[in-house]
């Protein structure tokens, strides 16, 4: 029997091969999305003062405010109704000191907006941050002792925050001082505590960056002196991104985060290889910012390039996003899902 001849190679002509098939329509290309937003992805950051009926403008962050507890279960109401997955409070305490005491005071304004949101029974995740900068009278992220933040004397007190903060009702506790063995110290100290189910979400890659600014004005933390590059990361360094996610992964994070988003997409790539736990990214304040000054003046449009820095964050490998952004997106993709 003679050898059965090989078929022969199909020959393409110049515009056999069109990607262009799949962008033909609408409906076609939603079919084949390949990152899809949802607002249950959405984490909206809050900032919680002391009193009752209070609402305080954040100039360089248009349309949010610093507001007391009642204030913000009715801004958490209205993100639950839009879908959006969860709130992070930050706290402005009334008086601060040398070792940011405020933090763990469990009448102070986190403890008080958690136990406020938790008697609401929304259906939102409830993380608090976990850092001295907002309560220090110098504002950096620990105690000073010889000009310089000292590790070890600080996890003792963001380990007593975190307790305070899981006992008013947080689900999630954020460690975002980038203190070494923070994470290691906080899991201790709410196990101990009997708050084995409070889940850590660990600034783990958390950059000294040029992008904090509006963050900085709105919770009254920038520092009195100096600078963070001694504790926070120098963000040209991505082995020492990942080597600090993997020390958070052995403390025993939940969750690992980056900060700030868009600068970070490259790792977030590298950790979505790397680990299995939710990754989360902080799309921050100066990010934010620079996107609401050019659409001001009319630069860009503000829906449009919203919802593709939020997709690019997703499809660079986040779970889960903390943005400003959050009710917004979660509106424009009502919008687009009722067309």
């Amino acid at each position: 029997m003679g050898r059965i001849a090989a078929p022969a190679a199909r020959v393409r002509t110049p515009g056999s091969e069109r990607p262009r098939r799949l962008r033909r329509t609408a409906a076609l290309r939603s079919l084949v999305k390949g990152t899809r937003l949802s607002a249950g992805q959405f984490v909206m950051p809050l900032f919680v003062v002391s009193g009752r009926d209070r609402s305080e403008p954040i100039g360089s962050l248009p349309g949010h405010a610093r507001l007391s507890a009642d204030r913000a279960v009715a801004k958490a109401r209205e993100l639950a109704q839009l879908g959006v997955g969860g709130v992070l409070l930050f706290g402005i305490p009334d008086h601060k000191d040398d070792e940011g005491s405020g933090a763990a005071d469990p009448g102070g304004p986190v403890p008080t907006a958690l136990r406020a949101l938790r008697e609401a029974g929304l259906p939102l995740v409830l993380a608090a941050d976990v850092c001295l900068c907002e309560y220090t009278s110098h504002g950096h992220c620990g105690v000073i002792a010889d000009g310089e933040v000292d590790n070890d004397a600080t996890l003792p007190l963001l380990a007593e925050a975190a307790v305070v903060y899981a006992g008013a009702g947080a689900d999630i506790v954020g460690p975002s001082g980038m203190m070494d063995g923070q994470v290691a110290a906080i899991r201790e100290a709410l196990d101990g505590g009997g708050h084995t189910g409070t889940a850590i979400m660990a600034y783990a890659s958390k950059a000294a960056s040029a992008f904090y600014s509006p963050f900085r004005e709105a919770a009254g933390s920038a520092p009195a002196f100096g600078d963070r590059r001694g504790y926070q990361m120098d963000y040209s360094n991505a082995r020492e991104a990942m080597r600090e996610m993997e020390l958070d992964v052995r403390e025993g994070a939940d969750i690992l985060m980056v900060k700030p988003a868009l600068t970070s997409l490259d790792l977030l790539v590298r950790a979505s290889k790397r680990f299995d736990l939710p990754l989360a990214a902080y799309h921050v304040s100066g990010e934010v910012a620079m996107l609401e000054a050019a659409a001001e003046r009319g630069w860009l449009d503000r829906k449009a390039a919203g919802l593709e820095v939020l997709t690019a964050i997703v499809r660079a490998g986040a779970d889960i996003v903390i943005t400003y952004l959050a009710a917004d997106a979660a509106r424009w993709l009502q919008e687009d899902s009722a067309r």
